[in-house]
């Protein structure tokens, strides 16, 4: 006789109002809350063999309090908040979704290099604000901007998102060169491997595809901002920490880089006293809130693999 499934999603919503939530509801008991603070973490797992998490925090406490408890469903790649160690001592599965998000994350990459490269704010401003309206001629160049084609693209972190990255920027005719922060990817389907320090100063756009952990924590701080191009940008779709964002706060505004893009913070919301949120050079920056992961079509993907690994783990058909 198969077991039955009672499951809790602890903070639905973080994945928003995906339309195939019942992938999951359908599999047995299941219950849900937008979000879950540390304290009402054991109360409202107990009783469940199955939580799913995106953000919250399951630890020893949590485990121990509840008993039942025999798969933690992370919905999301990264498993940091979840002490694995400890689960694999009581023996409770741990199973998360990787590879759900590459086409997204690779679209806004793309979206957020060509938002800055083409001066996109500075033109649909100077519309808006009615000088074109009056324009003598047909056209405005107030600002210049260059084409991908013939630049160097280097991509820090070959993974699976690094890889499809630096197929799209080959599409558009750049010339892609990367740095592996693990070491693990030197073959990386023909692309020139080159030291951080020499892709930084041959890039014309520099994009960071790592995960943050001892290696890359600060690893673009202002030494390595000093060696890029002043024409060059900067783009982090990794994790906060990886760019120390003083160091490129003071780069956007003393013009030492062409711009930035970035989707992740240090701090997540972002702190009300970030250097960031105070450079005199907007045009120059643009900031997203988290949200590379999250096309439709990735969400959805994220809840159906979550869906089969509840399945896997129950031996449901």
């Amino acid at each position: 006789m198969k077991k039955s499934v009672q499951m809790v999603f602890l903070d639905a919503q973080t994945v928003g109002d995906v339309d195939n939530l019942s992938d999951l509801s359908s599999l047995g008991d299941y219950s849900s809350y937008d979000l879950t603070a540390p304290a009402d973490r054991i109360s409202r797992i107990r009783g469940h063999n199955v939580v799913i998490t995106n953000k919250v925090v399951i630890d020893r406490d949590v485990m121990d309090g509840c008993p039942e408890l025999e798969l933690i469903a992370v919905v999301a790649t990264g498993m940091n908040n979840v002490d694995l160690d400890y689960a694999a001592q009581k023996g409770i599965s741990v199973r998360n979704v990787a590879g759900y998000s590459t086409e997204s994350v690779t679209q806004c990459t793309f979206a957020m290099l060509f938002y800055l490269q083409n001066a996109c704010r500075y033109y649909d401003d100077y519309v808006r604000s009615g000088q074109y309206a009056v324009s003598p001629i047909f056209t405005h160049l107030g600002r210049e901007f260059w084409e991908l084609s013939g630049k160097t693209f280097g991509v820090i972190g070959m993974g699976t998102i690094g890889k499809r990255v630096a197929q799209v920027a080959c599409a558009f005719g750049a010339n892609v060169v990367y740095y592996s922060t693990s070491g693990k990817n030197l073959d990386a389907a023909g692309y020139p491997h080159l030291p951080l320090t020499e892709l930084l100063h041959l890039a014309d756009v520099v994009s960071i595809h790592c995960p943050l952990n001892d290696q890359t924590r600060n690893l673009i701080g202002k030494a390595e901002l000093e060696r890029m191009k002043p024409t060059a940008y900067l783009l982090n779709m990794g994790r906060g920490g990886i760019v120390d964002e003083a160091a490129l706060a003071w780069a956007i505004d003393e013009n030492r880089i062409a711009g930035a893009g970035l989707d992740v913070l240090s701090k997540e919301p972002i702190a009300a006293e970030n250097p960031l949120l105070k450079v005199r050079c907007r045009e120059k920056l643009f900031i997203t809130p988290h949200i590379a992961w999250a096309s439709v079509e990735a969400r959805r993907l994220l809840i159906s693999r979550t869906a089969e690994n509840i399945k896997n783990h129950f031996g449901l058909v």
